[in-house]
């Protein structure tokens, strides 16, 4: 994580995505602009949260980790969105873990300053409602998501949105093949029937397997099959 001292970029991602208005007089100056590199964690599940983050590029992955090691993904993230919005309002500590999937900027405000200048400022405070309340219909309708449509386009879908970001062209369009037992967890079926279904990808000429990757081939082919990104 690095702070970028650079006023004029943050004022143009707080007009840029439409949120220079939740901010009052006093909180302005306590803004704090920070870069983290892919792969970079922004929280970990378990700590105790400090800054309130927004996201204004990039994108994010969001997982849980159990006892015993295991991760389970549960959504990417593009801007604009807030890290630490449930934990700052109940007070409690980080839920999940959030990773930089690409280069990521993001917008810090401590809670210090959030308490004293933001608790009582309606913009802020509605702002805050609309985010959460959005990510309960986003956890709903991907539910829904996995229900009703079959692995193959669950799985286009997934590609889609880890593998790609459309502001940051250092991301590669691959997958690493360590992480398919996880992919297999998000997505909601067995590791087994996941390889079946790779493997006719492979076959179609969507996607091809390479020195423990798999790079994507044909993106408007998963775009056609899964329709869009759900994960996102």
């Amino acid at each position: 994580m690095k702070e970028l001292k650079d006023q004029e970029l943050l004022s143009y991602y707080l007009k840029n995505h439409q949120i220079e208005s939740i901010f009052n007089d006093k909180l302005m100056p306590h803004l704090i602009l920070y870069s983290f590199d892919q792969g970079e964690l922004i929280c970990s599940q378990g700590d105790s949260p400090q800054y309130l983050y927004f996201l204004v590029k990039g994108k994010l992955k969001i997982y849980t980790t159990s006892v015993d090691g295991r991760t389970l993904i549960l959504s990417f993230k593009k801007p604009v969105e807030v890290i630490g919005d449930i934990e700052y309002v109940r007070g409690t500590d980080f839920l999940n873990t959030a990773e930089a999937v690409s280069s990521v900027h993001m917008i810090g405000v401590h809670h210090q300053w959030l308490k004293k200048y933001g608790k009582d400022f309606s913009p802020l405070l509605q702002f805050l409602l609309e985010i959460i309340t959005e990510k309960f219909y986003i956890k709903s309708n991907s539910l829904s998501f996995n229900l009703m449509h079959p692995v193959e386009v669950r799985l286009a879908s997934y590609l889609l949105s880890v593998s790609f970001d459309e502001s940051d062209s250092l991301l590669e369009d691959q997958l690493s093949s360590a992480s398919l037992k996880d992919v297999a967890n998000f997505i909601g079926t067995s590791y087994r029937h996941m390889n079946r279904v790779i493997q006719q990808f492979c076959k179609d000429g969507l996607v091809e397997r390479k020195d423990g990757f798999i790079l994507i081939k044909d993106r408007e082919g998963l775009v056609s099959l899964s329709g869009h990104s759900i994960y996102e």
